[in-house]
């Protein structure tokens, strides 16, 4: 079922300080508020994250990628209690999810997938439905990193659905992007767009263990080679490939050192900070669209005049361009164009 917004609001004082004392249900009343489509809890939403605002941005923002039956869930749980139990450490998962298309709903079931990790008093899971509208879940990620981070969480994992659209918004948004990869599946760079490749910092190749241990040793040459092929990366870092298993717990160790080891290159090379005011430039400018966008389609001459247009349109009777000019010019309150 579509997730409903609170029925009983809270000032949001009461909010940011349940946040700021770690309170994992006053966080999840949170994030339901940055979800939802009601202008009121957008409006209350928003006081909120303004106040969590000033503490948060001291975390390490990791976002994870790969196709579906990668190991994304198991990867991140092991991952999850490695740097818990080792490294004492905080972490909240924000994963997008695939949504159903008759109930709008949240299909993966990422706390049963991670039983053991969302029973860990230190970390926070939090499944976020698409419902179809990729920018808008990837605003609400960014402002549930605000309030996470606030809460006390100094790792937060950002969970995509797999290769595709996502991952150039996800990208936008976190200091590390991994992408997981899985050997032994056929032509290893078939299936992966360049663009993906890219913007990785790191490639992990999931499931190497027992007789995949081959295979996982052969992709990872051919990924490496792969990679030498892109240019260096900000501040000269140089993607690798690692090898891991969940299920024999090894790499697990490496891959966190290549995201301190990426984190301290960033920062002393004043990338790190930079990176992140270019990431809000972009989020801000992405929020005016965004909402300028619901502006227009709530528009009521615009909605009743949208179809006759579009039929134009179809029937080259009208330019795209001239008819889209008109809506702007109606949703303006100027005078239509004759």
């Amino acid at each position: 079922m579509k997730r409903e917004a609170p029925r009983r609001r809270q000032p949001p004082e009461s909010y940011v300080e349940g946040i700021l004392k770690g309170d994992r249900v006053v966080l999840s009343q949170a994030i339901t508020l940055v979800e939802s489509g009601l202008s009121e809890d957008q409006d209350l939403a928003a006081q909120v994250v303004e106040e969590c605002l000033p503490h948060s941005g001291k975390s390490l923002r990791i976002g994870i990628t790969g196709v579906p039956g990668v190991g994304k869930s198991t990867f991140i749980e092991e991952l999850g209690q490695f740097v818990i139990r080792k490294h004492d450490r905080r972490l909240a998962v924000l994963a997008i999810d695939p949504t159903s298309s008759k109930s709008r709903g949240s299909i993966l079931g990422d706390k049963t997938r991670m039983s053991e990790l969302a029973r860990n008093e230190h970390a926070y899971i939090r499944p976020s439905p698409t419902g179809g509208s990729l920018g808008g879940v990837a605003r609400k990620t960014r402002e549930a990193i605000v309030l996470c981070e606030a809460a006390g969480f100094d790792v937060v994992i950002v969970e995509t659905v797999g290769v595709g659209q996502s991952e150039t918004a996800v990208h936008s948004m976190v200091d590390f992007f991994l992408l997981l990869m899985l050997a032994g599946a056929g032509d290893e760079l078939q299936g992966i767009k360049r663009g993906i490749m890219e913007m990785a910092d790191a490639l992990a190749i999931t499931k190497a263990d027992r007789e995949n241990v081959g295979a996982a040793r052969r992709a990872r040459a051919e990924y490496s080679q792969a990679l030498g092929l892109f240019p260096e990366g900000a501040g000269g870092w140089r993607a690798r490939v690692i090898l891991t298993s969940a299920v024999e717990r090894t790499g697990i160790d490496e891959v966190w050192q290549c995201f301190l080891e990426h984190e301290t290159l960033m920062k002393s090379k004043g990338v790190f900070e930079a990176r992140r005011r270019e990431q809000a430039r972009y989020w801000f400018e992405a929020a005016i669209g965004d909402l300028l966008l619901e502006s227009f389609q709530s528009n009521e001459r615009v909605r009743t005049l949208r179809a006759g247009l579009e039929a134009q349109v179809l029937d080259k009777k009208r330019s795209p361009f001239s008819a889209a000019r008109e809506l702007v010019r109606v949703h303006l309150g100027q005078e239509a164009e004759s």
